[in-house]
């Protein structure tokens, strides 16, 4: 008998890359060496003193259920944050601990945007911000941006592609896929565009703290009205823990809360404890460290691939990808990116992961080996390349 599941369920995509990297496993449990550029996760474990914290919570038995907000002295952390990084004053009660970047933006969706409202998103950019967006029946409006705007909604395409339908706005700086950034002068704008409309301006800061030359500037140092949407999983390196936070004017923070009790109750508490340990000073230096070396990744893989002949038009100052066009070799992404993984056992990913525009152009390399390896992938894209057919 044939299963009738819902209209949701069959509009949100698959990931593309996950086909990728089945066959990438596949390989490399028949002994071939894969070079994984594919995957958004940083190859360093979590930092010890966060993993002796988790141990030592764990020991105490401290696995019992949170308040949905979050433990308190966790909070209390964040705010102290954003106190030392960007010299804001948030209080704690504004903050609320998701599970994971992907929770946040959960409570966000749920509470900003009704059925068949929108909200403007640049295309490309991460997919699951769409599929959240169909998943509380509402739709994402894909604003095409190349490298003139620097792959970033902007005022003027606000202006331009707002409708009756839109209650906001979703950015992200750095930006996934594109690793670009929003300038405080930007955001400015922005706010400002958005406002005019009565709209939400929504910002995912995720990839804050992993940015090289310079600091990204948050959108609540210019609009404390602003959602803002974090994770522990990238600059904390804490992927597995599956921890976030969001940050919320004072009068939506009841309504997110009773969001929270009911989507998921709490985040997990052992990871909580553990994040307590992000915060302190040899926590930070190591974290400091890491994004050094992610700094020197990107020197060398932006301009080897640059001289290989892939168009990196827009040098990305945060996260840790490259988003590249391949239209000087000719052919489609997702056979570009089949043709690299069989031949050179080389993985990355194909820009129809990211959104519509010139997607079929594009393809994502995340600086998440080693230089050794990603000197090594170099090589193999350079081998690869002349036997290409596209």
């Amino acid at each position: 008998m044939a299963q009738s599941y819902s209209a949701r369920s069959r509009a949100i995509e698959p990931f593309h890359v996950m086909a990728l990297l089945a066959r990438a496993n596949e390989l490399q449990a028949a002994g071939h060496d894969v070079i994984h550029l594919e995957i958004g996760e940083p190859d360093f474990t979590t930092a010890e003193p966060i993993i002796a914290a988790g141990q030592a919570a764990l020991a105490a038995g401290k696995t019992r259920y949170t308040a949905a907000r979050g433990l308190p002295q966790l909070r209390e952390a964040i705010s102290g944050f954003y106190q030392q990084r960007y010299g804001l004053n948030i209080a704690p009660s504004r903050i609320l601990i998701t599970p994971g970047g992907s929770g946040a933006l959960l409570l966000a969706t749920s509470l900003l945007v009704d059925p068949g409202k929108h909200w403007l998103l640049a295309d490309p950019g991460y997919p699951c911000n769409r599929h959240f967006l169909r998943l509380v029946e509402g739709a994402a409006q894909l604003v095409p941006v190349g490298p003139d705007v620097r792959y970033q909604l902007t005022a003027d395409l606000v202006e331009r592609y707002w409708d009756q339908d839109s209650v906001g706005a979703l950015v992200a700086s750095p930006a996934n896929p594109t690793g670009t950034m929003l300038s405080r002068d930007e955001l400015v704008a922005l706010s400002t565009a958005i406002k005019a409309r009565n709209g939400h301006l929504v910002v995912d800061e995720i990839y804050h703290g992993l940015t090289y030359g310079c600091d990204a500037t948050s959108v609540l140092e210019v609009d404390d009205s602003a959602f803002v949407l974090n994770s522990f999983s990238k600059y904390f390196g804490m992927t597995g823990w599956r921890l976030g936070w969001l940050v919320a004017p004072p009068e939506a923070v009841a309504d997110l809360e009773k969001l929270a009790q009911n989507l998921y109750i709490s985040a997990p508490s052992m990871a909580q404890y553990a994040a307590l340990a992000c915060f302190e000073p040899q926590t930070l230096a190591i974290l400091e460290e890491r994004r050094t070396e992610f700094g020197r990744r990107r020197d060398f893989l932006l301009p080897a691939l640059r001289e290989l002949g892939f168009g990196i038009a827009v040098e990305p100052e945060g996260a840790f990808y490259l988003y590249a066009d391949i239209s000087a070799f000719g052919g489609d992404a997702f056979a570009f990116c089949q043709h690299f993984l069989e031949t050179q056992h080389i993985a990355f990913t194909p820009g129809l992961d990211f959104g519509r525009y010139k997607s079929g152009h594009h393809v994502r390399f995340a600086y998440t080996q080693s230089l050794p390896r990603l000197q090594e992938a170099v090589e193999r894209i350079a081998r690869g390349l002349k036997s290409w057919k596209g």
